[in-house]
């Protein structure tokens, strides 16, 4: 299959509506907050995402999420020194970069895709690094998103104590953004998709995953139809290097709150202005 031979742009839009979309490790159970009030799902959050999806198709991935482990591999170590030709290779005194990345590029979609490093110790190569083909930015919120606290009793009986009675109820919070739109934007470059042997299949794969980024993602507090992909805008260059800066595409399309309101309860509050580009026209796909 050949390499990719037309430089992509993508920006997607994201809804969310009672839920908490990418926690924040600072302040547990707390969403995503930039210092100017904006929320925010990480560029790492969404990768999983995605990873997660390309599983869900049937793609070999190598960084994947512990409750969703398919070969039986509980650390990356592990999971590159079970695949022979990888330890073959890595495990030489003077082992090949490039012999590396072609193996690992060939055999998992998420490295050839968004790039990996091989820091592992003990080995006779040095730490291998791969620079993907996809550069993704984190998805920031239009508007300042309302911020609900919620009280749960968790009252369910985990022990007994000495004289046999139960153990007392625990109060805990959950935080969940009430209504925002979130954006984020992205690029598969040729060039690198050359050299990791990423294809158009791969790219069409990656489309999918956009487009159903939150099937099979749910939990207490991304609660099922809270988190929705609204809008993917696909361009697709006529050429390797682009017709225009991704600057210039991601640019052309603006996503703002309606001037006559002043906080979003739902999508149509918001506006979507495509600014024209002689000869290149997105494809536009609603969320499934």
């Amino acid at each position: 299959m050949k390499p990719l031979q037309n430089r992509i742009d993508f920006c997607v839009i994201i809804s969310v509506d009672g839920a908490n979309p990418n926690g924040d490790p600072l302040v547990p159970g707390y969403p995503r907050i930039l210092y100017d009030g904006h929320g925010e799902i990480s560029d790492v959050c969404i990768k999983r995402k995605i990873r997660n999806r390309l599983q869900d198709m049937g793609e070999e991935i190598f960084v994947q999420q512990d409750d969703r482990i398919d070969d039986g591999y509980r650390s990356l170590k592990a999971r590159a020194m079970g695949f022979n030709e990888f330890k073959d290779e890595y495990s030489k005194k003077n082992s090949d970069p490039k012999a590396i990345k072609d193996i690992t590029c060939k055999k998992w979609i998420d490295v050839r895709t968004f790039g990996q490093v091989f820091p592992f110790k003990g080995l006779g190569s040095v730490s291998t690094g791969i620079r993907g083909c996809m550069s993704l930015s984190p998805a920031i919120s239009l508007n300042i998103p309302d911020v609900k606290e919620y009280q749960i009793i968790k009252s369910t009986n985990l022990d007994e104590t000495s004289d046999g009675r139960k153990d007392n109820a625990t109060l805990f919070y959950q935080h969940r953004i009430v209504e925002s739109a979130y954006v984020t934007y992205g690029s598969i470059h040729c060039q690198l998709a050359e050299t990791n042997g990423f294809t158009e299949e791969d790219a069409e794969k990656i489309h999918h995953a956009l487009i159903t980024l939150f099937d099979n993602d749910v939990s207490s507090t991304r609660p099922a139809g809270s988190m929705n992909v609204q809008r993917v805008y696909w361009w697709k260059h006529n050429c390797l290097a682009g017709q225009y800066s991704s600057a210039k595409v991601h640019n052309s399309l603006k996503v703002e709150v309606k001037n006559d309101v002043d906080t979003p309860n739902c999508f149509e509050d918001f506006t979507i202005t495509l600014s024209p580009l002689e000869g290149l026209e997105p494809e536009i796909y609603d969320g499934i």
